[in-house]
Parts: C-alpha cells; sequence; structure tokens
C-alpha cells in the first residue's frame, strides 16, 4: 500500500551552554561576521551615502521686458544699439536706433507657470543701412519651489553673425538651466537674485557685453538658450526694419540637489539590508550546522511541538 504524508509540523530544539565556552565565542563570531561584513562591502561600493541626487521640476520663469541689444550694421565694428536702461542710451550718441518691441508668454498646459515667451523686435533702418550681425540680452526672473525655494535674475543671450546682410533673424530654443553645483534640498536661496545688468551704474563699462557675460558666469547656476538651427532670413527692402523673431521655451528640466540626512539614510539603509539578507542566510545555515551536528558541545533541549503546544 502506497505511504504518503498527511501533515507535518516544526520541531524546535534549544542548545544551550555557559557563557565562558566555545560556542558562546563562536555565536559572537557569527553574529560579528553577519552584521559588519554587509555594511563595509556597501561603503566600499562607492555609493553608500548619497551625495547627490536629482529631480524634475517645471520652473516659474518670467520675462522681466529688459533688453539689450547690439546690431553690428557694417563689417569693420559700426553698430547700432538700444536697450531698456537709460543709462546705456545716453551713451549710445547717434547709434542709438528705437525699435518696435513686442513679447507675449503663454501657459499653455493652464498649471500657473509659463511655458513660453514669443518675442519680436523690429530695428528702424536708413535706407543705406544693413545688418550683418545682432547680440542681444534679455533678462528673466527664474523661481524653482519643488525642493528648496531657489530665486534668481538669469538672462538669455543671442548671438549670430553672417557675411551677407539680413532682413530677419529667427530663432527658436529652449532657455535651459545651468548647474555647477547642486541645490540645497530646503529653505530659502536667493545669491542670484540680483538684477544680471546694474542699471544705476552710470559708467560704459557696466554694459560693456565682455563684462556683463563675465560676471554672469562667474554664478554656479545660470540659464542659457540653445537654438539648434538660428535662421538668418535676407532680402530686406530699404524701408523695412530688421526683424528679430524669437521663439523661447521653458521646458521640465532635471534639478540637482544635495539630499538631507533623512534620504541619505534611507538609501544606505537599502543597500545595507539587501546585503545583509544574503549574510543571515549564510550564516543561519552554518548555525543550524554546528549545533546540529554538536561540533561545539551544547546542551539540546527538544521542546513540544508548535502543533502541541497550539493543542494545549
Amino acid at each position: 500500500m502506497a505511504v504518503y504524508e498527511v501533515y507535518s509540523h516544526p520541531a524546535l530544539v534549544r542548545y544551550r551552554t555557559s557563557i565562558c565556552s566555545k560556542a558562546t565565542l563562536f555565536l559572537l563570531l557569527v553574529l560579528a561576521l553577519t552584521y559588519i561584513p554587509p555594511l563595509l562591502v556597501a561603503f566600499r561600493s562607492y555609493g553608500f551615502w548619497l551625495k547627490q541626487s536629482s529631480y524634475e521640476e517645471q520652473p516659474n520663469i518670467r520675462f522681466q521686458y529688459n533688453v539689450l541689444l547690439l546690431a553690428f550694421n557694417s563689417t569693420n565694428g559700426d553698430y547700432l544699439a538700444w536697450s531698456t536702461y537709460q543709462g546705456f542710451n545716453t551713451l549710445l550718441g547717434n547709434r542709438l536706433r528705437l525699435p518696435q518691441l513686442s513679447a507675449r508668454e503663454e501657459d499653455r498646459n493652464q498649471d500657473g507657470k509659463m511655458d513660453m515667451l514669443y518675442f519680436q523686435m523690429d530695428l528702424p533702418q536708413q535706407p543705406t543701412e544693413n545688418i550683418y550681425g545682432v547680440q542681444l540680452i534679455l533678462t528673466f526672473s527664474y523661481q524653482l519651489s519643488r525642493m528648496s525655494t531657489f530665486v534668481m535674475q538669469s538672462m538669455a543671450f543671442i548671438q549670430y553673425s553672417s557675411p551677407i546682410p539680413g532682413a530677419q533673424l529667427y530663432i527658436n530654443g529652449d532657455l535651459k538651466l545651468q548647474q555647477r553645483s547642486p541645490l540645497n534640498h530646503r529653505g530659502l536661496d536667493t545669491t542670484y537674485n540680483v538684477s544680471v545688468i546694474n542699471q544705476s551704474s552710470p559708467f560704459a563699462s557696466t554694459y560693456a557685453l565682455k563684462n556683463i557675460i563675465s560676471i554672469y558666469q562667474e554664478r554656479n547656476v545660470t540659464t542659457v538658450l540653445t537654438v539648434p538651427s538660428p535662421l538668418w532670413i535676407v532680402g530686406r527692402a530699404p524701408s523695412d526694419p530688421f526683424v528679430i523673431n524669437a521663439v523661447i521655451r521653458y521646458p521640465v528640466e532635471t534639478i540637482s540637489y544635495v539630499p538631507g540626512f533623512w534620504e541619505m539614510l534611507k538609501y544606505a539603509w537599502i543597500q545595507y539590508v539587501s546585503i545583509l539578507l544574503i549574510f543571515l542566510w549564510v550564516f543561519e545555515r552554518i548555525k543550524v550546522f554546528v549545533f546540529q551536528n554538536q561540533v561545539l558541545t551544547t546542551i539540546s533541549v527538544p521542546l513540544p511541538s508548535l502543533y502541541k503546544i497550539h493543542q494545549r
């Protein structure tokens, strides 16, 4: 007649020994080898402490309607210019031209944050003048708030030149964030919430593009306008203005930041436990083998099965 298993239950056996014994020393050694090596392995893997992390956020960007334009009307460096800074305009003399300016920001997904800027500038010219290149600065207010509250004033720099006189410059690009160092994970940071151009300064050097860009690039956090394919359009009628037409998008950014203590601890704990489970399994098998086979002398005390304890 065939025999088959109808039921099974575990049996509990306790192994006892004195404090000063080889078995106690073995158990202490096993505990040390179980819990300490996983910590060393996780730490030596060069990723135990999370020193930098990142997240995505749609920045809150607004155009400040501050503009500085240089338009080169010859190849020898002569130029026309205009800005929203009265101190700069005073220095221009007969190079000053008053353009027609229009700007419109749009919130496409209706989330309360602007998604793009439509900018157009019509620069009047005399019939004998031609534009061979432009340098343009637009300023923005820039704010992040998902982790820390980071507020700054930033700029977009547009530059293009051609050996052929143009009628229009068309650009379509993204205002991207550039970080040399990560942001804090909390708090308020207004370190760079200062004007890109000091409009109260009477000195001509304040409005020199070399000085403006040099000071701006000293920042750890800046914005840069990325334009894959600027379009230089030729064929201007003598009475037509030179047109700068720009579409500037405000994309979702990947922000780098320094994580806080609890986030670092959570990340480290996951790594430690994942390695610890392997050590626990291995040394549990070793302990079972050593005590069941009496490799080290102990007193074994069988206890009633879980089934009998339940019956009582």
